[in-house]
Order: C-alpha cells, then structure tokens, then sequence
C-alpha cells in the first residue's frame, strides 16, 4: 500500500460514492438504516466522510443498492480498506482536530482569514508556544509540546519543494497587535511573516483597523481546495470542543464570495509588508 495515502480524504471520496450510489437508487438514509438495522445517523456519518467505513460496511450497503458490477464493488472496498490506514498525524496519539489535518495535508490550495492570531502554518515556533498555553490553560507541558511539534510538522506543506500548498491569507490587525509571548516573540514572528509573504505560493493581506467593518468581523474561517475535482471544497470553521466542515455549494459560494470581498478591502501585498514592517518597529520601541 502506498505510504502517501490520505485516510481522510480517501474517507470523503468513498462516502461521496456511496451517497451517489443511494442518490441512484432513489432511497433516503432512513430508508438505508432501516434496511441495515443500523442508525440514520450512521449512514450519515459514512456519506460525509466523519466516520471510518469498514470493508463489511462496503459490502453491506453495495448489496442493498444492487450494485452487480464487481469492479465497482472492489474499487470501493479498496477505498476502504485504505481509509483506514493512519496518517502521519496518529505518531502524536489523539489530536482534536485530526479531521482538518488530513484535509489540509491533501489540499491543493488553502485561503484564511484569521481575526485574532497568526495561522499556525505561518507561525515560529516560540509563537505557537505562547498560542497553545494561552489558549489551553490547563493543557500539560507535554500536551502543549505535542500540539506544537504537530503544528510545525503541518508546516512542511509551505516548504514542499513539489506541490507546495498555495496559501492565501487575511489578517487582521488585531493579530499583530495581540502581544502573544511578549516583545521578542512578536518580533521574531512578524519576520518570519514577512519572509514566508515573499515565497511564490504564499499571499499575506492584512485587514487594517481603519477599514471598519467588513465581510470577516463574524469570525475565523479557511477554504480547502484540492488537486481532485472528484474531491469537494470544504469550509471549515473551527470551535472550541467540536468544528464543522461545510460542503454543500451553496455554502461554499457564500463564503468563497465573502473572501473575495476581503482580499479586496484588505491592502495588497507589498502594502502588507510595509504595515507588518512598521508594526515589528513598534514592537522594537517597546
């Protein structure tokens, strides 16, 4: 089996398979678990790619959708079989956020508007430090240290010299401002923000204060597109103990169109630069 498989997005390819095979079928999920004798929840949790999905799972639903052709049948149960493979991120035991990681890990291409801190994938690593016990007080030193060491491990997609993810990200000011680890720190990380905004493949805007309102004052969100057309966008907004993906069209639209409302109220690039450049110099003054 090939080590760059993705288990996740392996998962959201077969349930994006299963569900047209229902869709085909002319059956509601309910109808489905019925059949099974297995919760609609369930049936739900295997079509958007939130639960793993066994080989006998495969067999079950492909019998109760009449599927004769064996090729079909093999393919999916290989797709199965391979979605339950782990990821890198299972080295680091049980991370919350797993599910974002494997997306993020196989898109092709990321845009994020952060209101309040710099992204991790943009992030020093004293930075991050200072980011994951400010907002895990009562984390252990260890579990702060695994959550770091799997941020800066998210980070080599920027540095991949085949296929790096092109990144595109909103900032708003509020993120400079907020002293997270103290001067130094702030310091050292608007450089290194600085230095990553140069690269190719990375866009760095930030929303300054003076705009007043905008399109993103409702909070954080990212925009996941991949290589697959096969494979569909995904928002994602994430919470405290729980975070939602959103995959219809419709809500896909709505905020890809809000993005392109900011990137275009934001300043440029270069305009950027200079604003993060003077924002380091007062942090120098102290």
């Amino acid at each position: 089996m090939a080590s760059n498989v993705n288990p996740t997005v392996r998962r959201r390819r077969l349930g994006q398979e299963l569900r047209k095979l229902r869709e085909e079928k002319g059956m509601t999920a309910e109808e489905v678990a019925d059949r099974l004798l297995v919760s609609q929840s369930k049936i739900s949790r295997l079509e958007n790619g939130r639960r793993s999905i066994s080989q006998r799972d495969v067999r079950d639903l492909c019998g109760v959708y009449e599927v004769d052709d064996r090729r079909i049948v093999d393919s999916l149960m290989q797709m199965a079989k391979e979605s339950r493979q782990q990821g890198w991120w299972h080295a680091f035991g049980d991370i919350p956020y797993s599910v974002y990681i494997g997306l993020e890990t196989d898109a092709a291409s990321l845009r994020i508007y952060e209101p309040q801190i710099v992204p991790g994938l943009l992030q020093t690593q004293g930075y991050a430090d200072a980011v994951v016990a400010g907002a895990l007080p009562e984390a252990s030193p260890a579990e702060v240290e695994k959550r770091v060491q799997v941020r800066m491990r998210r980070q080599q997609r920027i540095a991949a010299p085949r296929n790096p993810l092109r990144l595109w990200v909103v900032l708003d000011e509020a993120a400079l401002r907020r002293a997270v680890g103290g001067r130094q720190t702030m310091i050292e990380q608007l450089e290194h923000l600085i230095e990553l905004s140069q690269l190719p493949h990375v866009t760095v805007q930030v929303m300054p204060f003076s705009m007043g309102a905008h399109p993103g004052v409702n909070g954080q969100y990212a925009i996941l597109e991949f290589p697959d057309t096969a494979d569909s966008t995904v928002v994602y907004l994430e919470g405290v103990t729980s975070d939602l993906y959103l995959e219809k069209a419709n809500d896909v639209h709505s905020y890809s169109v809000m993005y392109e409302h900011l990137r275009a109220q934001a300043l440029n690039a270069d305009q950027t630069r200079a604003f993060i450049e003077d924002v380091a110099k007062d942090y120098a003054r102290g």
